[in-house]
């Protein structure tokens, strides 16, 4: 095996030196192409490389220009950021300011609003002629929808102004023309009169001078007259701005006062229906009430020496003269002590029974109409509550159809309301004290009965 394997590579070699015997000469032709080509191209190369070191410092310094602008653009990128941050946390403070401002305005003028309307109600019907534009003007800003807020809000103010000025003027005094209801109820043209707090009306005719006053559900002012030693002052005060007036140092309140004075009568007739019907309960309690301390007062007692006579005389053996002298004790407590005399030999259950019977007739004649009493003192809180109740109902129903703006009206209402609650208890606590009293006088008879005949039943026991 070794020999073949020697023989084939003796063959195979030979083969290989005839073949390159037959090709060695083309080889030294190629390698001499690719010496030349080989040397073209690494002058090429050459060429190259001075080339891009020639190209590498330019293209450096670009590269370093463009790094430099990156960077500027970076640092510029990051300054408007900040300053964009800066401008939304500023934006953010002014939209609070803003929304600040807003609620303080609406405030504003939500007081003003108020304002207006408090000084609409207190204003007295005859400087509303002088007055009553720019009021009116200011109280229906809020509700119109053709002018904007500066203007709403330039309205108020100016009632704001108005009053200012007002007020500068009732310190020193001032006049205005216009019209008021004489006491006849006719309407005049003539000239207020404002200083201080009072008011006064003088017409052109001269029939109506006098103070000037507000009624409910009257839409002109009305002049109330003064002693005529006051007409000519008043006068001259109107014609040439100088003259006398009269002062009322209770700015009007007694006047007012005065006219609310009302009798008492008037002052039930408030109460209407409910307030009459607990005046007849009273009024029927206190005759009750009378009429039981009259019979109550004269109902007799049995005295322990009337007892003690009677209990003596059985003790003699003298039954007739122990009756007589039981006789002469009179009403119910008498009767209970003869009966007792008169069943003296019974045993002592049947007496006790007997005169315990008489206790027990006479309770129901000292206790009668009591409970009366007691009833209408629980009852006529409640009346008055029920006729309140009405009242307030009545009021709340005026409210609806004509609001609220005259408290003055809502005030006299509420009163009227209240007056029922007034009548019940002035009613109840009179007759709650006199059901107390006359209770306990009724009890203290009946114990003074009970304890006659535990003293008679005890002496007729030791007798036995």
């Amino acid at each position: 095996m070794f020999n073949q394997i020697k023989l084939f590579s003796a063959c195979l070699a030979a083969v290989l030196l005839m073949s390159t015997g037959l090709r060695a000469q083309d080889f030294n032709s190629v390698s001499t192409d690719v010496d030349s080509q080989l040397q073209a191209s690494l002058k090429e190369l050459a060429d190259i490389r001075a080339k891009i070191a020639e190209e590498k410092i330019p293209l450096s310094k670009e590269i370093n220009e463009l790094e430099k602008q990156v960077l500027q653009k970076t640092r510029e990128a990051e300054r408007l950021l900040k300053v964009r941050d800066s401008r939304t946390i500023a934006l953010d403070d002014l939209r609070k300011q803003v929304k600040s401002l807003e609620d303080i305005n609406k405030y504003i003028s939500d007081r003003l609003v108020e304002y207006v309307n408090n000084l609409n109600s207190q204003m007295a019907v005859s400087e509303r002629q002088k007055f009553g534009q720019v009021l009116d003007a200011a109280k229906n800003a809020p509700a119109d929808v053709n002018i904007d807020e500066s203007e709403r809000l330039q309205r108020q103010v100016a009632v704001v102004d108005m009053a200012l000025d007002r007020l500068d003027d009732q310190l020193g005094g001032f006049s205005f023309s216009g019209s008021a209801l004489s006491s006849e109820s006719v309407l005049k043209e003539g000239t207020f009169i404002a200083i201080g707090p009072s008011l006064f009306f003088v017409s052109k005719d001269g029939t109506a001078v006098g103070l000037i006053e507000d009624r409910i559900n009257v839409a002109d002012p009305v002049v109330v007259s003064l002693p005529a030693s006051f007409t000519p002052g008043l006068v001259e005060l109107a014609e040439s701005g100088q003259g006398a007036f009269p002062a009322d140092a209770s700015e009007g309140k007694a006047i007012m006062i005065e006219k609310q004075r009302e009798s008492y009568f008037e002052h039930i007739q408030k109460g209407q229906i409910v307030g009459y019907v607990i005046l007849s309960l009273g009024v029927i309690a206190v005759l009750l009430g009378l009429f039981k301390m009259v019979e109550i007062g004269g109902f007799a007692e049995c005295k322990p020496k009337d007892v003690q006579d009677t209990l003596d005389l059985l003790a003699d053996g003298k039954p007739e003269a122990a009756l007589e002298r039981a006789r002469e004790v009179k009403g119910e407590a008498g009767e209970m002590l003869v009966q007792g005399v008169t069943h003296y030999e019974d045993k002592r259950g049947v007496i006790e029974e007997i005169m315990f019977e008489r206790i027990l007739k006479a309770r129901p004649r000292l206790e009668r109409f009591l409970p009366f009493l007691a009833i209408t003192a629980a009852a006529a809180p409640l009346l008055g509550l029920l006729g309140t109740v009405i009242g307030m109902i009545k009021t709340f129903n005026l409210i609806t159809i004509f609001g609220t703006g005259d408290a003055r009206s809502l005030s006299t209402g509420i009163s009227e309301a209240l007056v029922t609650t007034e009548l019940g208890l002035t009613v109840a606590i009179p007759v709650l004290i006199l059901h107390g009293m006359l209770s306990r006088y009724a009890k203290r008879k009946l114990a003074t009965m009970e304890e006659s005949a535990v003293g008679y039943v005890n002496g007729i026991s030791t007798m036995k």
